[in-house]
């Protein structure tokens, strides 16, 4: 299982990489790995604000539908279009072409909540 120690991790397996105050989201190796073959991913939430943890949006396997709850508040900047016609890349590389959306940061002092990468590897018993 692939966790990188350069990014944090919720407990509902995104993982968040900051730079300044944009943080780059998508969902973690283990996520990819239990939803199956990704067939669609769906941010509607493109320019709106919204609190830690709340749906930013689905991600949509063969046998199901996830949420995909924002790590940290902010507003959504951008949204990896590449996902529309290869939502794949979710599955084939999560940390890389796989990510999803942006997110301006409004309160930088949650990142200290996330998980670094041994917690994240306890959580699902890596």
């Amino acid at each position: 299982m692939n966790i990188p120690t350069n990014l944090k991790y919720t407990k509902d397996h995104e993982w968040v990489v900051l730079d300044g105050d944009v943080a780059t989201i998508g969902i973690t190796d283990f996520a990819q790995s239990e939803l199956g073959d990704i067939v669609y991913v769906e941010v509607e939430t493109l320019d709106q604000v919204l609190d830690k943890d709340e749906v930013f949006g689905t991600v949509e396997a063969v046998k199901t539908v996830s949420d995909l709850f924002l790590p940290m508040a902010g507003e959504i900047i951008e949204f990896n279009e590449e996902l529309e016609t290869t939502p794949e890349a979710v599955n084939s590389d999560p940390y890389g072409k796989g990510w999803m959306i942006k997110v301006k940061v409004s309160d930088l002092s949650q990142w200290d909540e996330l998980l670094d990468s041994a917690a994240y590897a306890s959580l699902i018993g890596a």
